[in-house]
């Protein structure tokens, strides 16, 4: 299965609350926070949903 980095580039201040729910239900913390996930399409559907909050690149 394929993997993705995942990586905060921008803050989840003022953002609604399905936003960073979903930012912190990837296991993301801070900016420039990484993590590596397997890229199932429950991932890349919340990746999806704050495709501007985030960086993902293959691994």
């Amino acid at each position: 299965m394929d993997k993705v980095r995942i990586t905060q580039v921008r803050s989840i201040i003022k953002r609604p609350k399905d936003q960073k729910l979903t930012v912190k239900a990837l296991g993301l913390r801070k900016i420039n926070h990484s993590v590596e996930k397997n890229a199932t399409p429950q991932i890349m559907g919340m990746v999806r949903k704050v495709a501007h909050l985030v960086k993902v690149e293959q691994v």
